[in-house]
């Protein structure tokens, strides 16, 4: 299998630590980052054509991955803020 592009990891290299430990203690966090690795994967199915569809629909999931990783990003600043 080829190397999935825009995973969390990738998006964010100095956040791991906060949302590997946010993922361990924040059942909503861990259900945004479960979300967006689901809707990461299947864009870059799309992408690759292993399950092609039409443009407008990954048009339309591209916007619904952003969404989620600004959702994650503001949830990690606002737990970072919290913290502090």
């Amino acid at each position: 299998m080829t190397h999935t592009p825009h995973e969390l990891a990738e998006e964010f290299p100095e956040l791991v630590g906060q949302m590997q430990r946010l993922r361990e203690t924040d059942a909503h966090f861990a259900k945004l980052c479960d979300d967006y690795h689901v809707k990461n994967r299947a864009v870059h199915r799309a992408e690759t054509n292993i399950e092609p569809t039409a443009d407008e629909y990954l048009v339309e999931m591209r916007k619904e991955r952003m969404a989620l990783k600004d959702q994650i990003y503001a949830y990690i600043r606002r737990s970072e803020e919290a913290g502090s």
